[in-house]
């Protein structure tokens, strides 16, 4: 398996501009993700004028902003701003506000105006299912679910994967997200449950050069990496007498 023979599409997740525009134009990098806690830390200040300066540079392929307001007449009228950025941008709207009351006015809006939506912190089934009923079935939209931090709770996201694809079976449009993942093999994992979208954070990115690589070969580079930092340490053992072989 390689990267260029996988259904699932692999969106890149981060905030750097440098490393945007780099990963954009990578044939196997299908989209774009970012949420205001990536972009803090890559200390964005300005959040309208960078997310017009990726679109600038990302033409071709979906991004997703997310609003940040927190009652639902504002978080429409800014999904509804951005969604008016450019074509190719998909509006983030958590399956919640701070109060856990479930954004679905909001989604059904935005998506029956033909906004391209990206609902995300999805965490059950039960969720996607709710969004599944106020997303207009002829409009594309994105249903984010959060697979690796529901299995840092001890919950194995794969079975919670293969239903949440199912229960977008009535939105022909809807695409069901691979959140927050935590190896690369979640990828397969994205593979094999029908999955359509993974993101891909920058740690992970890091290792996708990795990817299909032959265990035997990886082997044999872990033993040649150990012995090189230990003769690199100069370390030593003292022995009494050397074995025979």
């Amino acid at each position: 398996m390689n990267l260029e023979s996988l259904r699932v599409k692999i969106f890149a997740d981060g905030a750097d501009i440098e490393r945007i525009r780099e990963l954009s134009v990578l044939p196997w990098i299908k989209g774009l993700t970012t949420n205001p806690t990536l972009m803090r830390k890559s200390g964005v200040t300005d959040y309208s004028s960078f997310a017009k300066l990726v679109l600038s540079e990302v033409t071709d392929k979906p991004v997703s902003f997310e609003v940040f307001a927190d009652d639902l007449p504002t978080m429409e009228a800014q999904g509804r701003e951005i969604g008016a950025w450019a074509p190719n941008v998909n509006v983030k709207i958590p399956v919640t506000n701070t109060q856990g009351e479930f954004t679905g006015p909001v989604i059904g809006a935005l998506s029956r105006a033909g906004i391209q939506v990206n609902v995300t912190a999805v965490f059950t089934v039960e969720q996607v299912r709710a969004i599944a009923s106020v997303l207009e079935p002829d409009v594309f939209a994105i249903v984010s679910l959060f697979a690796g931090r529901l299995a840092d709770t001890g919950v194995d996201p794969i079975p919670v994967m293969t239903e949440a694809k199912a229960a977008l079976s009535e939105c022909p449009k809807a695409e069901l997200l691979w959140a927050s993942p935590r190896e690369v093999l979640n990828i397969v994992h994205a593979e094999q449950t029908g999955t359509d979208i993974i993101t891909v954070t920058p740690d992970l990115l890091d290792k996708l050069s990795l990817f299909g690589k032959a265990p035997e070969e990886f082997s044999l580079e872990t033993v040649r990496m150990f012995y090189g930092d230990a003769d690199a340490a100069g370390y030593s053992i003292h022995v009494s007498a050397p074995i025979e072989a």
